[in-house]
């Protein structure tokens, strides 16, 4: 005899719908999908969640659950960049979050708590509002960016990007593209290239960006 099906709740019901998007996508979560995930009926799911739009507003406040929320007061700089490395792996994880996070018009207590934690952590070192806001909304847009790159790079999942140059060999002609054949040359060829590593240095040179600005600022 099987053991019982655990009872319905809010966060079981959640945990199905991140399974649903992570294999199919967002255009995959419904109420009948992920009732089918669970093994009931979609109506059993109204019980706990009021619907689709709930559900979405929901998967929002998951993805915020595991984003690295920085601590107000702690040196802004290390808390930014944790944040962002923080985003940028839990985006991989579930990129159906990428179009949704800032989408939704209701946002829950976990979106507005990491919001609020930002802005305070960069307020709390002595930024004014307006430098918080765009060094918020630029280090978002980088890892954001970034994210959507890497997860449509034209690799496949065992290929790296040496071998990628190497099938379109025949289209890079160095007389028609020679800067382009130089980098990849000195950068992918031979070097064992990974496109992951430069979100470390391209975080690196906006917060380098953002702390010449906060000196300015103070100065």
């Amino acid at each position: 005899m099987s053991p019982p099906r655990p009872p319905l709740s809010p966060e079981r019901i959640v945990d199905a719908a991140v399974a649903v998007a992570d294999a199919e996508g967002l255009a995959g979560v419904s109420m009948r999908r992920v009732g089918r995930e669970l093994g009931v009926e979609a109506m059993s799911l109204y019980h706990h969640v009021e619907g689709k739009d709930a559900l979405l507003d929901a998967l929002v406040e998951r993805v915020f659950t595991q984003i690295a929320t920085p601590t107000v007061g702690a040196p802004w700089r290390a808390a930014m960049a944790s944040r962002a490395e923080s985003a940028r792996a839990v985006l991989s994880a579930h990129p159906w979050g990428l179009g949704l996070i800032e989408s939704r018009r209701n946002p829950g207590p976990a979106l507005l708590a990491d919001h609020d934690a930002v802005i305070g952590c960069l307020r709390a070192a002595g930024f004014s509002v307006a430098l918080a806001a765009h060094a918020f909304s630029v280090l978002d847009a980088y890892v954001y960016g970034f994210v959507v790159t890497e997860l449509n790079l034209p690799f496949e999942p065992d290929e790296g990007a040496e071998e990628y140059v190497a099938a379109i060999a025949d289209v890079l002609d160095p007389a028609a593209f020679p800067h382009l054949t130089e980098m990849i040359g000195e950068q992918v060829v031979g070097g064992g290239y990974d496109y992951a590593d430069e979100f470390g240095f391209g975080l690196t040179l906006i917060l380098d960006g953002i702390e010449r600005h906060h000196r300015a600022e103070r100065s």
